[in-house]
């Protein structure tokens, strides 16, 4: 497997030539095409993402340890498939409608500024998550553990105190008519 550290991809199409398979460290890619390709069994470390092409990509496997994601889309992407191990991710800017998070542990992630339309957040671990100024319209929070999560700052969501753990989660006026009760 290879190993690459330290270096700068800029504009790379992966979808004439899929990323070869390996361990990414301290990278950075920008301008990069990611879209329906398939990075299966690629691990990510301490790498940044910035006005990338995730649409459709395959993650089977993916190792994802303390990767940022800026002005990235990210569109049907199913992280739920990604190696749960040491997985930690945070957004900017992102474009993550129709995402799929399922049954993750995203421990004190960060989203700002991120849509997250019809994403599907069930049985997720948010502790101590961030989402500032995150739009969730129809996104799913079921069995979703948003303790001590701030959500002050977002719109549109729609969760259920009874089918959701929200002990100490943060949320503002009008906002927090998004709990059903």
């Amino acid at each position: 497997m290879d190993y690459t550290e330290g270096t700068d991809f800029k504009g790379v199409d992966y979808t004439v030539s899929n990323i070869p398979k390996g361990e990414y460290d301290n990278c950075s890619f920008t301008g990069c095409n990611f879209s329906a390709c398939d990075l299966s069994g690629v691990v990510l470390t301490d790498c940044e993402f910035t006005d990338c092409n995730f649409s459709n990509t395959k993650v089977r496997g993916t190792g994802f340890k303390e990767v940022f994601f800026k002005d990235c889309k990210m569109t049907g992407l199913n992280f739920s498939v990604a190696d749960p191990f040491l997985i930690a991710m945070h957004f900017t800017d992102c474009q993550l409608s129709l995402t799929s998070f399922y049954q993750l542990k995203l421990k004190k992630a960060r989203f700002t500024n991120c849509n997250l339309q019809e994403a599907d957040l069930t049985e997720t671990d948010f502790t101590e998550a961030a989402f500032t100024n995150c739009d969730f319209k129809h996104a799913i929070f079921e069995n979703t553990v948003l303790e001590k999560a701030d959500l002050r700052s977002s719109i549109n969501y729609s969760i259920d105190p009874q089918q959701n753990r929200i002990k100490k989660a943060k949320f503002s006026l009008p906002a927090v008519t998004g709990l059903i009760l």
